[in-house]
């Protein structure tokens, strides 16, 4: 699983010496959270650039952050719900990298010597992300963390700041507009 719930137990007296500004609690949290952070950050912005950008940025604004940090979640969700407020500028970022690549795909090509698996799969993240573009900040938010990473509604809102009612309304219309979307992009 993505969260463990055992990290909770362990975790005061590494929040308390993050409060203190201690450097070698913040790496001692990159060790064991960069990863986790990492593959939601590149699943949700799409891209593996801006996903680094955004891990860097949590990091960067952990010391001033954990003085909020109240305790009543695991720090990786407490990290986790950081990046998500983060990614919303780097979802705009991307967004706008993946429309320009998009023009620039329209250029002729040099066929490729073995279209296989990987370009298909390729083909259907970039139709995927080009789908999720166009989805609300929130719906996205909820279909990544639910679909994607695999998390239940309440822990999805605890990240979110949302209640898990909420996650399951956004969830609802997030599939639903995809959908539509992905049909589109097939049947265009």
């Amino acid at each position: 699983a993505l969260f463990r719930e055992s990290e909770a137990v362990s975790e005061p007296s590494l929040v308390a010496r993050l409060a203190e500004g201690d450097r070698a609690a913040i790496d001692e949290v990159y060790r064991e959270h960069r990863a986790a952070l990492q593959g939601f950050a590149r699943r949700f912005v799409g891209d593996a650039q801006a996903a680094e950008d955004l891990v860097h940025d949590v990091f960067v604004a952990l010391p001033a952050a954990i003085r909020r940090f109240r305790g009543d979640s695991s720090l990786r969700t407490f990290l986790m719900a950081i990046a998500l407020r983060r990614g919303h500028k780097h979802l705009r970022s991307a967004s706008r990298r993946r429309a320009a690549m998009a023009r620039l795909a329209d250029q002729p090509v040099a066929p490729s010597p073995r279209p296989d698996v990987p370009l298909a799969r390729q083909q259907l993240a970039t139709t995927l992300y080009r789908a999720l573009d166009k989805l609300p900040d929130d719906q996205r938010a909820a279909f990544v963390l639910c679909e994607i990473d695999q998390l239940g509604a309440a822990e999805a809102g605890v990240i979110a700041g949302a209640p898990e009612a909420t996650m399951r309304t956004r969830l609802f219309h997030a599939r639903k507009k995809l959908r539509v979307l992905l049909d589109q992009e097939v049947t265009p």
